[in-house]
């Protein structure tokens, strides 16, 4: 198959730029990702799928607040669930939100410690 006709968005994205719809969606993504629970949250689903009562032990955060994050994050098509059981079984539901939550806390680990950055 030619590269044109299998070509993704994000290759045409890479190819001209973003436009109004790409940079609307990640303005979204990064004001969800804005909010420090929300992001720890975030970062702890990237380990792997948990339930509310896993999450709010590992946040901190009372479970009513985890349970709204888990609302917006799912509203917003950032985190999946599915029940087992009684319980509610939350996940990512994709890789590149997992590398762009782990890349900026690598980015505010290296401006902590003022350690050179790696390109």
């Amino acid at each position: 198959m030619p590269a044109s006709e299998g070509s993704s968005g994000a290759n045409a994205v890479h190819q001209h730029g973003p436009g109004a719809p790409q940079l609307d969606a990640a303005a979204t993504v990064f004001a969800l990702l804005a909010d420090p629970t929300r992001l720890h949250l975030v970062w702890l689903l990237a380990r792997g799928e948990a339930d509310v009562t896993t999450l709010t032990a590992a946040s901190g955060a009372a479970r009513t607040a985890v349970s709204q994050h888990l609302a917006k994050l799912r509203l917003a098509g950032l985190v999946q669930a599915r029940k087992e059981g009684r319980r509610m079984v939350y996940a990512l539901r994709d890789g590149p939100l997992r590398r762009l939550v782990e890349g900026a806390l690598h980015h505010a680990d290296h401006q902590g410690t003022g350690a050179h950055q790696h390109v």
